[in-house]
């Protein structure tokens, strides 16, 4: 039996390990369209004072400890531990972040749920709160199955400078969207949920804040991990478990009888794949483009989700004095390109060096609003560069070291109604029927995006897979196939 995963980011390296564990008798196969693996993480390295190298993510930079869907140890954690990573597991030394406010660094306010407050009050200096707009007016703020825009239940219930100043930054730190645009079920799912039951929203808030309580790590104890070295080390330790193909574009999928043909590789010498299922790990527009011919209904669906587009701004600076924290945010009306930033020599003690080298990563780029990036790269690292200088109230020194990292199309936009979107498209997959070589989908076009999230979808795609392919050969063996 032949198995291939198409799209060798960590979605697709999750499926492809879950699936050695559930089918050891079964040949897996990766198919990875570039000259490497793991998708958006990548690990650069910037020179320090000294001259020696210091590893820098140029992609997500850590991880949840624990699954806050699932519970227990995050997917990322789990497979660190199981590939002789756990040793190199490190946590953050500082995790207090800012909002830039007024041309000042101000405290994340605590006691919110992805910027919303859980109480009427929030300090005067960082937003204006509504208060007398969040009233119990007798039933649920959402009906049950309602989604709406993050943005316009909270302008509604707490006010504009809520959304513009807590919770659009928080969103844009995550996704690169607005907060508008972007679904609160697929965005903040636990607020989504309690929103049905709750009649207000900071008490909705506070519902979906006890709910999650028991996933979260004990008191005290540390939310974030990451791998000393660098995430990369954790991708080619999965890569290592499997077989991977490399430079070997999926161009056609077209169902042959109970199984699936691939054809990839460049245009002049293509070359075929037989496989028994199929993981598809791509964004969603090469996915709706591959799903088209075989399941044009799943295509439909899947093809509408867009993307927004950022750049990575990594500078190694000679010794300079920085705040005490481990990043801020800032709010898209306070007019700068910058829109977060993360003091990772503050942030992660293990990338502190002897000779005083500190670094700084900078992200720039917003859905709708991506004209910074076309700025070359000595333009944007001299953007930062300025920006930081009048946002830390002092200039910051030449850098030692810079790097640009562009990721076109790179965060997939969950408009309002995304997850009824996902689910009819695998419902459509599903509704082949018996005898059918199975198909799913993974990756952050539809499960969230973050490492667990899309290596949690990886597995859970692996284990749809495993499960037809057994129903389907107990269908055959009973003489229950399609018969095409």
């Amino acid at each position: 039996m032949k198995i291939a995963v198409v799209g060798g980011g960590v979605a697709g390296l999750a499926a492809a390990l879950r699936l050695r564990e559930l089918a050891p008798a079964a040949d897996v196969v990766v198919i990875e369209q570039s000259d490497r693996v793991g998708g958006k993480l990548r690990t650069g390295q910037l020179a320090g004072v000294d001259g020696s190298p210091i590893p820098v993510e140029l992609g997500a930079e850590n991880f949840l400890i624990r699954d806050p869907a699932a519970g227990g140890d995050s997917a990322p954690v789990r497979v660190a531990r199981r590939l002789g990573l756990g040793p190199d597991l490190v946590h953050p030394a500082s995790g207090t972040a800012a909002l830039a406010v007024g041309g000042t660094l101000r405290p994340m306010p605590g006691g919110t749920l992805m910027g919303v407050p859980a109480q009427l009050d929030l300090p005067q200096d960082v937003a204006k709160l509504d208060a007398d707009r969040d009233v119990d007016a007798g039933h649920p703020l959402l009906a049950p199955g309602q989604d709406v825009a993050v943005g316009a239940l909270v302008r509604d219930r707490l006010g504009d400078q809520v959304v513009d100043r807590l919770v659009d930054p928080l969103l844009g730190g995550v996704y690169a969207g607005r907060a508008d645009q972007l679904s609160l079920a697929a965005t903040v799912p636990g607020l989504a949920a309690a929103a049905t039951t709750e009649h207000t929203l900071t008490g909705a808030v506070r519902a979906a804040m006890a709910a999650s309580a028991a996933h979260r790590p004990p008191p005290g104890g540390p939310v974030f991990a990451t791998v000393a070295g660098g995430v990369e080390r954790l991708v080619r330790a999965m890569a290592a478990q499997v077989q991977v193909r490399l430079g070997m574009p999926v161009r056609e999928l077209r169902r042959t009888g109970h199984r699936w043909t691939l054809v990839l590789g460049p245009v002049p010498r293509p070359e075929t794949v037989e496989a028994d299922a199929v993981v598809l790990a791509v964004p969603a527009r090469p996915a709706a483009r591959l799903l088209a011919a075989a399941h044009p209904a799943a295509a439909a669906e899947v093809g509408v989700l867009d993307y927004a587009s950022v750049a990575l701004v990594a500078v190694a600076l000679p010794a300079t004095r920085l705040p005490e924290l481990s990043g801020f945010l800032v709010p898209a009306g306070e007019g700068f390109d910058v829109k977060a930033v993360t003091f990772f020599s503050s942030k992660w003690a293990h990338l502190r060096r002897p000779d005083g080298t500190v670094l700084v990563r900078a992200s720039l780029g917003r859905y709708g609003d991506e004209q910074v990036l076309q700025r070359d790269d000595d333009a944007l690292v001299a953007a930062v560069l300025s920006e930081l200088s009048t946002l830390l109230g002092h200039p910051l020194p030449d850098p030692v070291d810079s790097l640009v990292q562009r990721w076109g199309g790179a965060l997939p936009q969950y408009a309002p109604g995304h997850l009824d979107r996902v689910r009819r498209a695998r419902s459509a997959l599903r509704a082949a029927g018996s005898g059918s070589p199975p198909l799913a989908l993974a990756g952050a076009a539809y499960d969230g995006v973050g490492i667990p999230a899309c290596m949690r979808s990886g597995e859970t795609a692996a284990e749809e897979i495993v499960t037809a392919l057994r129903e389907n050969g107990s269908e055959r063996h009973r003489g229950g196939g399609s018969g095409d």
